[in-house]
């Protein structure tokens, strides 16, 4: 079992270090498990945080990274997470999730017709002020996001820095990952004072994690928004399925 979790966990970071969304993969993977529902998170969060470090490392390496942007829009994020998570309390998890249902088809048109993300990369055109103050804005939006319900964050981060502020895919990507990669070591710290990563499967699917993420970033730097699109349109598919699936079946 520790085998075949740690292989679907290494696919799981191939497609989040080039789409994101690679949650909507690993989650379930670990639920497979039969370990309790927060060991599963916690497990989960640990991968990913091993392998979203590995991925971020790649995208700054290579210049597929606006530094600045990434880390306003980090910073942005953890504060809307914050406030996300407590807004969740008393918001019906349902309504939201009708409210994607409705949401990603269009997002998967708009990905494909509009193939976002070709050509230069035209940020510098919004000039320095306007550029900070639209990263913080992102990483508020796709913050409340990830606090309220999570699944698909990296794409969508990846989409609203391609479609906001005018990045390249390539970059929009590599900045996504600086931005999940702040969530996922604060959510990692929790998990871990809480005792619920179970290192028997954390460890062997952290290095098929980590491996994952360095291939499918380096694919995506090399290769761009052509090769990067579908798989971010398969995903923000797949993650429409799973909303989908927890509304007919009340999770």
């Amino acid at each position: 079992m520790i085998a075949a979790v740690s292989l679907i966990i290494g696919f799981a970071g191939f497609v989040d270090a080039i789409a994101g969304g690679g949650g909507i993969i690993s989650l379930p993977a670990y639920f497979l498990t039969g370990l309790p529902a927060h060991v599963c998170y916690g497990t989960n969060k640990f991968t990913a945080a091993c392998g979203t470090t590995f991925a971020a490392a790649t995208y700054f390496k290579n210049g597929a990274m606006n530094i600045k942007a990434a880390v306003i829009a980090a910073a942005g994020s953890f504060i809307g997470s914050t406030i996300g998570s407590r807004l969740v309390m008393n918001m019906e998890e349902r309504t939201l999730k009708i409210m994607l249902i409705v949401l990603l088809p269009c997002v998967a048109v708009f990905i494909f017709v509009k193939k976002i993300g070709d050509g230069v990369d035209l940020s510098n055109t919004l000039g320095i002020k306007k550029l900070i103050a639209l990263a913080f804005v992102v990483g508020i939006c796709v913050g409340l996001y990830d606090g309220i319900f999570g699944p698909g964050t990296g794409t969508i981060a990846a989409i609203a820095f391609t479609t906001v502020m005018k990045f390249d895919l390539k970059t929009a990507s590599g900045n996504a990952k600086l931005l999940n990669l702040a969530s996922n070591y604060a959510a990692l710290v929790t998990f871990l004072i809480g005792g619920v990563v179970d290192f028997r499967y954390a460890i062997p699917a952290a290095i098929c994690n980590i491996a994952g993420n360095i291939i499918g970033s380096r694919l995506a730097v090399k290769k761009g928004a052509k090769f990067i699109r579908p798989i971010m349109i398969s995903m923000v598919v797949l993650l429409m399925i799973s909303v989908a699936y927890d509304i007919v079946t009340g999770v």
